[in-house]
Order: structure tokens, then sequence, then C-alpha cells
């Protein structure tokens, strides 16, 4: 199961995906220059100490992440692996949408400009990762169904 490429890409999306849950998206920066509100995926901690959940981001990025999980085990039905790491994906994206939207109502609300962090490219890294589990476990399938081919011939 490990000597798989596609588990290491699945592995290292779901280390990804953890170390984004637990790290800021970014920062809003007042126009004053010094006011800042750091904005993580569990909520927006505002300038005064207040802050605003944002439970729904969190609750994306841990789907995600059972999701990549249970795609590493699922080895020994490549077809379901597949479906698992393209929802995955899905999921990811559907995080990216949410980030967004929140961004812009935080940012009319706030009347601040918004500086992502390092750590808002991770699940990207995730989607590109996934990406090329996807491809080594459709070229593993390819593989089998082409010798299951060769043994049914002779």
């Amino acid at each position: 199961m490990i000597q798989r490429i596609q588990t290491i890409y699945l592995l290292l999306t779901a280390i990804l995906l953890g170390v984004a849950m637990c790290y800021p998206i970014g920062v809003f920066v007042g126009a004053d220059g010094v006011s800042t509100s750091v904005f993580t995926p569990l909520h927006l901690v505002l300038a005064d100490g207040t802050s605003q959940l944002t439970i729904g981001m969190i609750g994306l990025l841990l789907v995600a992440l059972i999701v990549n999980v249970s795609a590493i085990f699922l080895y020994k039905n490549r077809m379901l692996q597949i479906r698992v790491t393209n929802f995955s994906s899905l999921i990811i994206i559907g995080y990216y949408i949410a980030a967004v939207v929140f961004v812009f109502l935080f940012k009319s609300d706030l009347e601040a400009s918004f500086r992502p962090a390092v750590a808002c490219c991770f699940p990207l890294i995730g989607i590109i990762l996934n990406y090329l589990a996807f491809r080594a476990i459709m070229r593993d399938e390819i593989l089998v169904r082409g010798s299951d081919r060769l043994r049914k011939t002779a």
C-alpha cells in the first residue's frame, strides 16, 4: 500500500489539509495600516479581540481530510479510490469558494484590505497532489486491465 506513489500523494494532501486547518488564511489590514484582523478557517479574530465564527470552512477542510485518508485505504478498489479522490478535490474547491465569499463579506464590513498568508495555498497544492494521485491510480488500473486481457487470451 505505502509503496504506491498515489498513497504518498494522498498522504501529503492529508498533511497539507491538516496544516491548513491550524494556520491563518490571511489578515485584514485596516485603512490606518495598524489594525489587523486574523482570518482562520475556524474564525475571524477582530482587532478588538472579538471573533466571528466561520466554522463551515474548517468543516470542509475536515471532511476533505477524512475523505483523503479514507482514499488511502481503498487501494484494492481503484475505481472507488478515483471517485473518492475526485470528491476530495471538489470539497477543497468548495472550501475556496467559501473562503472567497467570507473574504468579500468581511472586507466590506471591516473596510480593510486582505493579505493572504502562505497557508492559503496549502489546499491548492492538495488539489494538485490529488490530480497526480488520480493519474497514478488510473495508470495502475490500465496496467491491471491490460494484464487481465493478456491472461484471458492465453
